[in-house]
């Protein structure tokens, strides 16, 4: 893997990373009827980050890159399979609420993360921390309050937490055994997703593959994933793994934005217990952040 030791460097490395994530919702709002075709886009994207991943892998490390998926191991499995289940519960949550509160669900991440640690690694948790989850899990209350009238961004806000769940299982299982290769985890994610979708689509008797508009979507969205993952992978050896978090949060600021931007055509308004909401979950990465030396080891997406 290329390694990027000088931090100037891989700052701005990272911060693209978190960009090209940030991408997601609004090419979900492209999408003809997305929440028509949920695993349809499920089963092009797991195809796509497979393929991408499995191109980059070999370029890596030449012919003998396959024998990476001999060491995932039961860690690589977990994370794999908690990595899909993140990318099956974004698209519903995406297709079911705002993008403002599904990626403010996202930012809760590395607080999920903490308490995973603390409940299967038995990493003690600050009390620092423990302030920050608290005054995030205000935030993520506040815009439920908010999506009350509508049953189904209720749904979308449930589905936003299962996906932020997901992604922290992910990043428990790499703690657990750090030998596990992550690219080759992910790449596992990217098949579940299509082996999971195939069997949902197949028994329903519906089609593989959705209109060639969508299509072009689903794979732009896989391909933009995949390079974030190998950008924000190559900068974090030069950056801290909680500089690494506070970095990415371009994805939560950028994903509202692209969707509120005008000249976009999507223009969708974030409500106010979203912008409170958001604003607190922002607070509670501030602090955990001026807290960042006691609480390097609880971040998530190392």
């Amino acid at each position: 893997m290329i390694e990027l030791k000088n931090e100037k460097i891989a700052i701005p490395v990272v911060l693209f990373a978190g960009l090209l994530w940030s991408f997601g919702p609004l090419v979900v709002r492209y999408m003809d009827e997305p929440n028509l075709v949920p695993w349809q886009y499920l089963l092009t994207r797991g195809i796509t980050i497979f393929i991408i991943l499995n191109i980059y892998l070999f370029f890596e490390e030449g012919i003998n890159f396959y024998k990476n998926y001999f060491k995932i191991g039961i860690s690589g499995l977990i994370g794999g399979t908690g990595l899909g289940i993140a990318m099956i519960t974004f698209i519903w949550s995406i297709t079911n609420t705002s993008a403002a509160v599904t990626l403010l669900c996202l930012a809760g991440m590395p607080f999920i993360t903490a308490l995973l640690g603390f409940l299967f690694l038995k990493e003690k948790i600050s009390f620092n921390v423990w302030i920050a989850i608290f005054i995030a899990c205000i935030g993520i209350i506040i815009m439920a309050f908010g999506t009350t009238d509508n049953k189904g961004s209720l749904i979308g806000l449930f589905f936003g937490i299962l996906s932020a769940t997901g992604f922290s299982v992910f990043s428990v299982s790499l703690r657990w055994r750090k030998e596990t290769p992550k690219f080759t985890t992910v790449a596992f994610a990217g098949v579940f997703c299509a082996i999971v979708s195939s069997i949902i689509l197949l028994s329903n008797g519906s089609n593989l593959i959705s209109s060639s508009h969508n299509e072009g979507l689903f794979a732009v969205h896989g391909t933009l994933v995949c390079l974030g993952l190998i950008l924000y992978s190559i900068g974090s050896k030069a950056i801290p793994a909680a500089e690494l978090t506070l970095l990415s949060l371009t994805e939560v600021i950028g994903g509202i934005f692209w969707v509120w931007l005008p000249l976009l055509g999507i223009n969708e308004v974030p409500t106010n217990n979203t912008i409170i909401g958001g604003f607190l979950i922002f607070m509670s990465l501030i602090y955990y952040s001026l807290t960042i030396k006691t609480n390097r080891r609880f971040i998530a997406l190392n």
